[in-house]
């Protein structure tokens, strides 16, 4: 079940391009826990792959530079029994990542000041708070307890 993954509408990663391994997952899963090979890791070399154009792998490369290991994205799925579930999922997975990361940047924040009413709903806000913790105190002025 290789398939392909679509990242966006134009950019299609080929199955060929991915790396899927299974292993047995953890957890409670019955008799078949310790003989099946549910857990499922699939894997996607970001930094070598011809799929995506040169602009966008850099994009890719740089935002998840923390994710990466060598140049490789991986993503796990185990939370199923089934393996071919986990396969669904990891792909699904993978696909959102890489969407994510894909999407172009969005506008530059303009730098704007802060208005004078909401300074001064700010100073009138210290001022009050200020005035309740200046009221707290002993109560019935009989000195030290």
């Amino acid at each position: 079940m290789t398939d392909d993954l679509r990242v966006t509408a134009t950019v299609v990663i080929p199955g060929g391009e991915l790396l899927e391994r299974f292993s047995r997952s953890s957890g409670p899963g019955g008799q078949g826990v310790n003989i099946t090979d549910s857990r499922v890791e699939l894997r996607l070399n970001v930094a070598r792959t011809t799929a995506l154009p040169e602009p966008l792998r850099e994009r890719l490369l740089a935002r998840l530079a923390p994710r990466l290991v060598d140049g490789v994205l991986t993503v796990t799925a185990s939370e199923n029994r089934a393996q071919l579930s986990n396969r669904r999922a990891a792909h699904e997975r993978m696909t959102a990542i890489l969407a994510e990361a894909a999407r172009p940047p969005g506008p530059r924040r303009r730098a704007t000041r802060a208005t004078r009413g909401s300074q001064e709903r700010r100073l009138a806000g210290k001022k009050q708070r200020g005035a309740v913790k200046r009221n707290r105190g002993r109560v019935g002025g009989r000195g030290d307890w």
